[in-house]
């Protein structure tokens, strides 16, 4: 395998233009709209018959590394089934961003309106350091994860 890094992490919604407000608030910019439609072979590469479909790839400002998510509505075929129930469940259950404020961005969070599961909790990662993290969802209920490393020495 060659494989040198990862290129972008698809968030599926059933409102593009309410979710990329969502993301935005996150600190995530549209760089590249998807197009509408695309080849036969375009939709035949990711298992799909031709569609349509309202998007962009959005990169997250400031980011420590490159973090790009591939937000899209699917006009057609569309599925109205909601995203996963729970985090227990087998397959991707979440995204984990790097917070360097993790009490300051909860509580932006909690006064946007946003549904958070909990307030910050601490794990220990090793004997020199800790994670504070907490868990919230985007406007379709997609779990996302708020993750602030620190160090005690």
């Amino acid at each position: 395998m060659h494989i040198t890094g990862m290129v972008h992490i698809n968030i599926n919604c059933s409102n593009f233009q309410k979710s990329k407000v969502f993301y935005e608030m996150l600190g995530f910019k549209v760089y590249w709209p998807v197009p509408e439609t695309n080849t036969t072979e375009i939709a035949n590469a990711v298992g799909m018959p031709s569609y349509r479909v309202e998007g962009a790839l959005m990169e997250l400002q400031n980011a420590q590394q490159r973090m790009v998510i591939d937000l899209l509505e699917w006009k057609s075929p569309k599925d109205d089934s909601p995203p996963y129930p729970n985090l227990h469940r087998p397959g991707l259950s979440r995204v984990a961003l790097a917070s360097a404020d993790i009490d300051a961005d909860y509580a932006y969070l909690v006064d946007q309106g946003v549904e958070v599961v909990s307030a910050p909790v601490n794990v220990i990662t090793s004997e020199t350091s800790y994670a504070r993290f907490f868990c919230f969802k985007d406007p379709d209920g997609t779990f996302l994860e708020l993750v602030q490393v620190i160090t005690t020495e």
